[in-house]
């Protein structure tokens, strides 16, 4: 009996890219201020498709809701489905922005009344090509250094700095 290549090699394995940040504000307000009020504190420029035609982000606050934008035209573009749904503990979506499905997880745990950190993880990279990943990651830093950025505005708006 031979051995097949396929015995020998391997899946790619990529890293996810996790992040987190320590907001001054409780579990419950700060989970609700992320699914609520999504569409008030993304910053759409740069972090969208449709950036300056962006009107409004949604999220379907249920197992299988939608996460998405939509623009001023009334055209909605999907981010993501919600593939995980613990209110004000974690949820997990598809995000489909990419050229191939990856999972963004948030978590959100309470370490104090007024403090919650929140912690992302931002998994399945071995889905995407070596060139959709340069692509995806060209811009500096690429998605780990956009995914803190998405952190620090959401936690100044939580705090409201």
């Amino acid at each position: 009996m031979g051995i097949r290549v396929s015995d020998n090699v391997r899946p790619l394995r990529r890293p996810p890219i996790r992040q987190s940040t320590l907001v001054r504000s409780d579990q419950t307000h700060t989970f609700e201020v992320f699914v609520r009020d999504i569409g008030t504190w993304w910053p759409t420029r740069p972090f969208s498709q449709g950036e300056e035609k962006v009107a409004g982000v949604t999220f379907e606050r249920e197992l299988g809701g939608r996460v998405y934008e939509t623009w001023a035209d009334g055209t909605t573009v999907d981010w993501g489905e919600v593939i995980a749904w613990q209110p004000h503990e974690r949820f997990a979506m598809t995000w489909t922005v990419l050229p191939a499905v990856t999972e963004v997880e948030l978590r959100f745990t309470a370490l104090g009344p007024a403090l919650t950190r929140v912690a992302l993880e931002h998994r399945g990279w071995e889905q995407l090509t070596e060139e959709q990943l340069a692509a995806a990651t060209s811009v500096p830093g690429g998605y780990a250094a956009g995914w803190k950025q998405i952190l620090d505005i959401f936690a100044k708006t939580v705090e409201g700095v």
